[in-house]
């Protein structure tokens, strides 16, 4: 078998479908393009499809950090310090990532409605569970649990994006489902914290997304469309072996740098997302002429997050389609500009918290639109570089290595760095408050520096996407002519969907 995937039973065979290569592709280019602008021919079930895997994406990623907006009252309840409190996200991130693979594999050869089905119920209902549970063991492995629920619905989810849309089209699509990312983290630190003041009790803040995972369970089954893999790029490719499908992606040097990218967007995302809150509120509670509970630090910071990532990621996505038509580069190279941007904002505000009261939110609110111009732009680039019968397989590769590498270990690292800088301050007493704050300040200038390094990753990821996608559009092709034409191939002859 050779690169693209096609087992020929002659030369001469091979030579006529390379002949036919480069028209087929322009062909299937020309095809898209009619397609590409025009959101009038997207049908009202494709915009329902889209609104309930953005309205599942809001409440998954809710539910994710309305711990993180309530963390210092989960710390005092279990009586645990800052590196089990990070630990608690890390098992949630470990669990999502090991089990991302299988709902790869499952998601590209079996029916992805019935595994996101699944997948919603049981976080769902983990979630649920969890908020009554007293030990902090067994409450660690439920969030475990909700993790690998929620590893079926986002390993899957773009993938369907990808089968009802092309080109700008599906740009668009793929950026209104991602701006839900910090839309929902932002809700999550709001819910979590308001819902918990009101209660007099943080857990009740874990009792509301479940009931919105119900209604989501439903909306999935008998509401959205689940088309045929490929279905957009009228792609007439065949499933390969997993073996094939995870050789062919590790291949790939757009999408193996583009995920190193991302890994660092993921470890700098995860890092803030759980430990702004309480670093903000430490630095802010130290001034004397401010007077703030945590819980309202946990409502601005949710604000912020929500209204970086209503600006960021449209922008993302709007500049992207605007920029690629002229430079084809463009995807990566703003993906690595935007975490270039964010790196000094952050550290400013990281820098600023101690004695400012405003210019910290500020800061946070930059550095945050700028992380989040990359969010539907590195989700269209991981697509349209993958053929479409592994583009499930690719997202969980994705997955498996960001979080691995990026926000598994992110929360508890600077949590053990937190804790290590406690006693190398103060060895013999207990933690002062400015002990308590520069510890944690000081750890989360690690996210600096990973930001700069995948900046430069965006970069590298800029020398190979055209080649890349090229070969996917090249690859598709060739399978349709296959299908069309049959003196160009044999009953004994597959197209296995390589690139």
């Amino acid at each position: 078998m050779d690169q693209s995937g096609i087992t020929p039973n002659t030369s001469n065979q091979q030579l006529v479908i390379n002949s036919d290569n480069d028209s087929a592709t322009a062909l299937l280019q020309e095809k898209q393009a009619r397609r590409r602008d025009n959101l009038r021919d997207v049908s009202l079930v494709e915009y329902m499809t889209v609104g309930i895997l953005c309205f599942v994406n809001l409440i998954n990623y809710m539910d994710r950090f309305t711990l993180a907006g309530v963390l210092s009252d989960v710390q005092d309840e279990f009586g645990i310090d800052n590196a089990m409190g990070g630990l608690l996200q890390t098992v949630f991130v470990v669990a999502y990532m090991v089990f991302a693979p299988l709902f790869g594999y499952l998601g590209d050869r079996y029916s992805r409605r019935i595994i996101m089905s699944y997948g919603v119920a049981l976080w769902s209902l983990t979630t649920f569970l969890g908020s009554f549970i007293d030990n902090f063991v067994v409450f660690t492995i439920f969030r475990g649990l909700v993790g690998i629920g929620e590893a079926s619905y986002s390993t899957i989810a773009p993938t369907i994006i990808s089968d009802l849309f092309v080109g700008n089209v599906r740009s668009k699509m793929l950026a209104f489902f991602y701006f839900a990312i910090p839309v929902g983290s932002g809700l999550g630190y709001i819910v979590g914290s308001v819902a918990g003041a009101a209660a007099g009790n943080w857990r009740w803040g874990l009792r509301i997304t479940p009931f919105l995972g119900a209604v989501a369970v439903a909306l999935i089954m008998w509401v959205m469309e689940d088309p045929k893999r490929g279905q957009a790029e009228d792609s007439q490719m065949k499933p390969s072996t997993y073996k094939d499908d995870i050789r062919s992606i590790i291949r790939n040097p757009s999408f193996m740098l583009s995920t190193l990218a991302f890994t660092c967007v993921a470890f700098v995302a995860g890092a803030l997302a759980w430990w702004g809150p309480q670093f903000i509120y430490l630095g802010l509670k130290m001034q004397e002429d401010v007077n703030i509970t945590q819980e309202r630090v946990s409502q601005i910071f949710g604000v912020i997050t929500m209204a970086a990532g209503l600006l960021g990621v449209p922008m993302g996505a709007w500049l992207g389609a605007a920029l690629v038509k002229r430079f084809p580069r463009a995807h990566p190279v703003l993906c690595g500009a935007g975490l270039l941007l964010s790196a000094p904002a952050m550290t400013l505000g990281l820098v600023l918290v101690e004695g400012y009261a405003y210019a910290p939110f500020v800061l946070m609110f930059i550095a945050e639109v700028a992380l989040n111009l990359n969010w539907a732009i590195v989700a269209d680039m991981s697509l349209y570089v993958v053929i479409p019968p592994r583009r499930s397989t690719a997202e969980a590769f994705q997955i498996l290595i960001s979080h691995m590498l990026g926000d598994a270990g992110s929360p508890y690292l600077v949590g053990v760095i937190s804790e290590s800088l406690k006693r190398s301050l103060s060895p013999e007493e207990q933690p002062s408050p400015q002990v308590e704050f520069s510890s944690l300040q000081y750890a989360l200038f690690v996210t600096c520096f990973v930001e700069v390094i995948g900046g430069i990753f965006f970069l590298l990821t800029a020398i190979y996407i055209v080649r890349d996608k090229l070969k996917v559009d090249r690859a598709i092709a060739e399978a349709e002519a296959q299908s069309t034409e049959p003196s160009h191939s044999t009953a004994d002859e597959e197209v296995t969907g390589g690139e």
